[in-house]
């Protein structure tokens, strides 16, 4: 197996400054996990969707929050998930890992501002064209570039403003939702039967569930800015698990209690569902209504400050260790950040935008078929991340573990077992679910042949670096 290099002393970004305490982290993980631009689109699947958010939580989100935990305070170095898989399994595995957690946030990015856009037509801008629409995309992606190059001590602010922000607009979004119950009765029925799961059309929403609970290591690849990662990591998936499963769930009934799911649009339901609760509750207050719609406008912009900032520092480490391209761990010598990679990251974004909005006519389908793609790209090195706990048992049972799943050695595996399902299933799902109106030859070109390029690309990357690579 290839050794990895020590990093250059004065070039790495293990000089962080000790910034995040237990408070800092569990809001870094809520602004990362909890992602507003996803609850109109499960809340698509209809009253039953809240009872699979419980029931994912109990097999997959409370399996995925153990294993993270004990991963996370064993071994809290910069770089988070790629460095348990580089331990477990080797600098190849651990660079494809990191490369394609990498470039998911980059095809991720463009969707979320495609739902900022249409939010921002939806209550400000009715006549906003498309060109806009995909101006205002484009702009946004490097604002993110801007913010994400300054020091951590700045940035962080971002990620806990957005954590703050989320929580108040979802919660806010289930009392009007009540409040639109309690004046004109439910927008669709809350009877027993809707709330018994069953297959329906409306379950090619499904993976959003499990997708929408992904994010506890990316504090992890930020580790050399925590103060006491060993005691915290496990504390703040606890307190920060518990809060996000109800805020989704509160979310996704104040949609359905006040807007029809005949009406509910993916890319517009959580403006359309309070403006309906809004006008209905408290008419007249317009100025309310617009000052939550900019709080939401914000969120989306918070959330990916956040998934940018995890994910260039764990692409800046393999860059560091030498298992890519030197140009990924390139260190601002004034900020200490990772600047290259932010710079690559913002052009990949920049390009999927323009690509996309050139092939699709419609919002839903530019959404759609971008977030499908990061998603499977993003998922795929979670299929790495779980069997590691395993691995790393077996390698390194004297490792000093704080803390340890439950059920000792049949708990890990039933906890690993959970997750890697959780996870095949919802990458097979992301591939199967074709938007309304896209050609499928078109969709699973973009999807398949996107993940594909990207798998083959990080390995490329790390084969110009490793050399001779049958070292592995």
């Amino acid at each position: 197996m290839a050794s990895v290099p020590d990093r250059a002393v004065g070039s790495t970004l293990d000089q962080q400054p000790k910034t995040f305490g237990l408070f800092s982290m569990t809001l870094f993980a809520v602004s990362a996990i909890l992602v507003a631009d996803t609850v109109a689109t499960s809340a698509a699947i209809g009253v039953q969707g809240i009872t699979l958010w419980v029931i994912l939580a109990i097999v997959f989100f409370i399996p995925y929050g153990f294993v993270t935990a004990e991963l996370g305070s064993a071994w809290p170095d910069e770089g988070g998930i790629y460095v348990w898989v580089r331990e477990a399994m080797g600098p190849r595995w651990g660079t494809m890992t990191a490369w394609l957690y990498w470039v998911n946030v980059a095809y991720w990015a463009p969707s979320v501002f495609v739902l900022f856009a249409g939010t921002l037509r939806t209550v400000f801008w009715a006549s906003m064209s498309r060109t806009w629409e995909e101006i205002i995309v484009i702009v946004l992606l490097w604002a993110i570039v801007g913010v994400g190059v300054l020091p951590i001590t700045l940035s962080k602010w971002v990620p806990n403003a957005s954590a703050a922000a989320k929580v108040i607009v979802l919660v806010v979004l289930g009392v009007a939702g009540v409040a639109f119950a309690i004046k004109n009765g439910t927008a669709n029925s809350f009877t027993l039967s809707q709330w018994k799961p069953s297959w329906s059309a409306n379950y090619s929403f499904l993976p959003i569930i499990i997708y929408s609970y992904m994010g506890f290591e990316l504090m992890n690849s930020a580790g050399s800015a925590m103060k006491q990662p060993k005691r915290d990591v496990p504390k703040m998936i606890v307190i920060a698990g518990v809060l996000i499963l109800g805020v989704y769930v509160f979310a996704t009934f104040g949609i359905l209690a006040s807007l029809k799911l005949a009406d509910l649009s993916i890319v517009t339901g959580i403006a359309d569902a309070m403006k309906l609760s809004f006008h209905s509750v408290i008419k007249g207050q317009n100025w309310l209504y617009d000052t939550f719609m900019v709080v939401l406008l914000f969120t989306f912009f918070g959330n990916m400050v956040t998934w940018s900032i995890g994910a260039n520092h764990s692409m800046g480490s393999t860059g560091l260790d030498k298992t890519a391209p030197g140009v990924f761990g390139h260190v601002n010598r004034r900020f200490l950040t990772p600047d290259y990679a932010f710079v690559l990251w913002g052009v990949i974004a920049t390009v999927v935008t323009i690509v996309n909005y050139s092939l699709f006519a419609t919002k839903e389908s530019v959404f759609w078929t971008i977030f499908a793609l990061s998603s499977i790209v993003f998922l795929i090195p979670y299929l790495l991340m779980f069997p590691a706990l395993l691995v790393l048992r077996a390698k390194h049972p004297d490792k000093p573990r704080p803390y340890t799943v439950p059920g000792g050695k049949a708990g890990a595996w039933l906890w690993t077992v959970l997750c890697e399902v959780g996870i095949a299933f919802t990458i097979v799902l992301f591939f199967y679910v074709v938007p309304e109106g896209t050609p499928r030859a078109t969709y699973w070109g973009i999807t398949g042949g996107g993940t594909l390029l990207s798998i083959i690309v990080g390995f490329l990357l790390y084969r110009r670096v490793v050399k001779p690579p049958s070292a592995e």
